[in-house]
């Protein structure tokens, strides 16, 4: 039972990819208010052996058994990129809420299928951006909501890792790959939940593997009006990543905004500009705390409770939007149009 006497969501897991087996399900084991249940591959065995390690009650050899069982309240899609539609829609169809993986789509038409079937079936799904769920993301937002920063002016954010693996699927552009789309969305989605509007044009610069052919190194401007997000991605650079937002009299700054640890505490820092180079800002800190356990506690306190999930997929369509006018931007060497 749930800390508040609710019976626990019981969910189960589409898939074992590295995501599901190294992150989302250890930081879901911890929630109040949700239980894994079960999970399912296309090898039985594969699915056995994930639930044997992670003590995962029930383990099926296709993803329609786990879809069929009418112990299971919702789902979490891990699938590649290119599988996330049609498998939520499943889902869906199946009464199971869905919680999918970024992105959650591969355009934003694509994205918008969803919305019908969620209409349809009266189901919740939403994205699996987990950084929005996380108590130093909601701080920082009430502190530029607050104008301690001044107006909003600009945020600015670098992510990046390195990976040249051929077969690994965010190498192989059909299946939805390339920095922008696995990585590129993390800025693109912060940026509009400091903003809290939509850019109006973006503009781009694309590297493209030459092998490969997906986007290995992209930097975005994105105009919203009122200030600019810029940000530079790539899958084959050093890795790291930050995000700062500059107000017209303060600055702040996300030490690790998106992979944020599980094991230790979380920085921010909230600077008046009074000294060079950050000496005059402050820390503050949050405690140890694991993002997919505050998404999986979110999400299904929307299915107990009727209220709305933490990235409804009205909001996944509006981000896939812009990611498709920075891919278009890159290509055109123009401004596009969101």
């Amino acid at each position: 039972m749930a800390a508040d006497g609710h019976k626990k969501v019981r969910w189960g897991v589409l898939g074992v990819a590295a995501i599901a087996i190294k992150k989302v399900i250890p930081g879901m084991q911890k929630c109040e208010r949700a239980e894994v249940a079960a999970i399912a591959s296309r090898d039985l065995g594969r699915a056995r052996e994930a639930a044997g390690r992670l003590g995962i009650a029930r383990a099926y050899g296709s993803y329609e058994e786990l879809l069929a069982d009418s112990d299971i309240d919702a789902i979490y899609n891990p699938l590649p990129n290119h599988l996330h539609v049609e498998w939520t829609a499943k889902a869906a169809e199946a009464g199971k809420h869905v919680l999918c993986e970024k992105p959650i789509a591969l355009s934003a038409k694509e994205a918008a299928t969803l919305i019908p079937v969620r209409e349809r079936t009266g189901v919740k799904i939403g994205e699996a951006f987990m950084v929005r769920t996380h108590p130093q993301w909601l701080h920082a937002r009430e502190i530029v909501r607050s104008g301690e920063i001044g107006e909003l002016r600009a945020v600015v954010s670098e992510f990046s890792y390195f990976n040249r693996d051929a077969l690994n699927i965010r190498n192989i552009p059909e299946y939805g790959g390339g920095a922008m789309m696995d990585i590129g969305c993390y800025p693109i989605t912060m940026s509009r939940f400091f903003f809290e509007r939509e850019p109006a044009r973006v503009s781009a610069l694309i590297d493209r593997d030459p092998e490969m052919g997906i986007d290995r190194l992209s930097s975005a401007l994105l105009d919203f009006g009122s200030g600019h997000a810029l940000f530079t991605c790539s899958t084959q650079m050093v890795p790291f990543q930050r995000m700062q937002g500059l107000g017209a009299s303060g600055r702040i700054e996300l030490e690790i905004p998106y992979n944020i640890p599980p094991d230790r505490p979380s920085r921010i820092f909230v600077d008046d500009g009074s000294q060079p180079a950050g000496r005059s800002a402050r820390v503050e800190e949050f405690a140890t705390c694991d993002q997919y356990r505050t998404q999986g506690d979110a999400f299904s306190r929307a299915i107990q409770e009727g209220g709305e999930v933490p990235v409804p997929l009205e909001d996944a369509v509006a981000n896939m939007a812009v990611i498709e006018a920075v891919l278009r931007a890159g290509r055109s060497g123009q401004w596009e149009r969101v």
